[in-house]
């Protein structure tokens, strides 16, 4: 059984939002549970970043785009109809040890303020709205879909969506709206890769046959 959290929109960088959550736990242990419910849309997205990292290589290890690309399609079904994913509650609720894991935490937050440096709200209306976050939560979907294909054996099958998701994972969580349009135009280049290796794949069956 999971809570279905509706997240509010926020203007505070991911980097501020984990500060607070770090600043927060004044409890020995935490769930996975509570550090998203209190992190939001921003620790869902940082998730979904972290999960695009090993694909950012032009071959993947076989298999693990489809479970990594799984995650990111719950999590953009969460983003789309804002609302806290489906997760095990095994998974969900399972203590974690406040002293291990805020140092790991820390070293999370130093990376993000680095980033900060390079992301901004800009062109708010691709990051701002219950609409625009729909749409976006949609394309963050579609590409973790296009992750999960079984094509990892073809160089940059699934390095293409990965930056997709990372751009839109970064753009949406930074309310960087140029960031995001980037994310937007990897997955239709995406769709131009596959359906160009579908055609190729076509032409190639044509000839044989002929």
């Amino acid at each position: 059984m999971t809570t279905m959290i509706g997240f509010t929109d926020t203007d505070k960088s991911t980097s501020a939002v984990l500060q607070d959550v770090i600043d927060s736990m004044d409890e020995d242990h935490v769930t996975l549970r509570q550090i998203l419910q209190k992190m939001g849309e921003s620790g869902l997205l940082l998730l979904c970043g972290l999960l695009s990292l090993p694909f950012l290589v032009p071959v993947s290890i076989p298999g693990v785009s489809t479970v990594f690309g799984a995650g990111i399609v719950l999590i953009g079904i969460a983003i789309t109809f804002n609302r806290f994913p489906w997760l095990p509650k095994k998974v969900a609720d399972r203590k974690l040890d406040r002293a291990r894991l805020v140092p790991v935490l820390e070293r999370g937050l130093k990376i993000l303020r680095k980033v900060d440096h390079y992301v901004r709200p800009r062109l708010l209306g691709l990051t701002h709205g219950a609409l625009v976050n729909r749409i976006n939560g949609v394309v963050l979907t579609a590409a973790g879909v296009l992750l999960m294909m079984p094509l990892g054996f073809i160089p940059f099958s699934n390095t293409l969506p990965g930056v997709a998701i990372l751009l839109l994972s970064t753009g949406i969580s930074q309310r960087d709206g140029i960031v995001v349009a980037m994310g937007h135009l990897m997955v239709l280049l995406t769709l131009v890769y596959f359906s160009a290796l579908a055609y190729a794949g076509f032409a190639a069956g044509q000839s044989l046959l002929g």
